[in-house]
């Protein structure tokens, strides 16, 4: 696993190793990142960038790589925190980003207490299966954590059904790879 482009390219970032176990760190494929940052394509990666479920943290260092400003990373598994730590230290971006090790069962209220700020760019990549995409997209939007035109990207098994809307939040693509696809939303409010 790799940084594929920006200031960081070729970094070949730490990984979990095989870890089989139910509720594991299940990275994003080189592949459907590359796809999902082609999509983005011609939309700017600045600003700051949220990356739930984050695991290795390949998805939010791709974006600061890209040219975000900030970047937040948030896991509950404590071997996820230690790798995402380590991962910004390769990729050179310990500055620029912040670790937290939460439980999202609970919520996003602790960002906006310790991060105060809007994001432009949000990845969700929960575990498969466990209906966490659709919790996190309702509270993305009811805390209004998401900046005006702000992209959310959602990761999860095929055949999982998500809305096509959730307040602001309006689906604008859908893409398959695979046993993967990826959601994309855009805040449509006025945050």
């Amino acid at each position: 696993m790799r940084i594929i482009s920006g200031a960081a390219k070729g970094r070949k970032l730490y990984t979990p190793g095989n870890r089989s176990k139910k509720g594991s760190i299940r990275p994003t494929s080189d592949k459907v990142r590359e796809s999902i940052f082609n999509i983005l394509g011609s939309r700017s990666v600045t600003g700051n960038v949220l990356d739930l479920y984050a695991g290795t943290g390949a998805l939010g260092l791709e974006a600061l790589s890209r040219g975000a400003y900030f970047g937040a990373f948030v896991d509950h598994d404590r071997k996820a925190f230690e790798l995402i730590n380590r991962n910004l230290d390769l990729c050179g971006f310990s500055e620029v980003g912040i670790v937290y090790q939460r439980d999202l069962k609970r919520g996003l209220g602790f960002l906006e207490k310790a991060e105060p700020r809007v994001y432009d760019l949000v990845f969700i990549d929960p575990p498969y299966h466990t209906g966490a995409t659709v919790t996190s997209l309702q509270e993305l939007n009811d805390r209004g954590l998401l900046g005006k035109d702000g992209l959310v990207i959602v990761e999860d098994a095929s055949g999982v059904d998500l809305p096509e809307g959730i307040g602001s939040l309006e689906r604008v693509d859908f893409r398959r790879y695979g046993d993967t696809s990826v959601w994309i939303y855009q805040n449509m409010g006025v945050n």
